[in-house]
């Protein structure tokens, strides 16, 4: 097995489907991380859609135990529904991670003095290997491909 199939069969695995062979070639030929970003993009899209297809447990934890209850309470009582709830809180998850990835890769955002944002550090997210050890390779500009993985159906497990 050559290292673009394998790189293919790990990427089918996580769901890429027919775009698995363009993210291994690219890993493979251009020495990008992909396998990595895939996998972390892959994770918060699976956090953020739980939001909308767990709404009915959530909700109902929420009415039980939750700073939120109060809330919860009053828009079942308007008249939204567990699902009316879960669309919303998946939009806003969505929102939140696309924010969280964006300032991954810029986290200038202009809400302080230039002179002060120059001073400060930044972030990155390092790529380990399997062991856990840093392979030298780091993922950027992530929200760049945060929209185009959006599921278009239930997120597989």
């Amino acid at each position: 097995m050559t290292e673009l199939d394998r790189l293919t069969a790990l990427f089918q695995a996580l769901g890429a489907g027919d775009d698995a062979p363009d993210w291994a070639e690219s890993e493979a030929e251009e020495g990008i991380p992909q396998l990595a970003r895939y996998r972390l993009l892959r994770t918060v899209w699976q956090d953020v859609d739980a939001w909308g297809t767990e709404a009915v447990r959530w909700v109902d934890s929420y009415r039980t135990d939750g700073v939120a209850a109060g809330a919860v309470d009053r828009a079942l009582a308007a008249g939204l529904t567990p699902e009316d709830l879960g669309e919303l809180a998946r939009e806003v998850a969505r929102e939140t991670a696309f924010g969280v990835l964006h300032a991954l890769a810029d986290p200038a955002d202009g809400s302080l003095p230039a002179e002060v944002e120059e001073q400060l550090p930044g972030w990155r997210l390092a790529e380990l290997d399997p062991a856990g050890e840093p392979t030298g390779r780091h993922l950027d500009a992530l929200h760049e491909d945060f929209a185009a993985l959006e599921p278009k159906g239930p997120t597989p497990a």
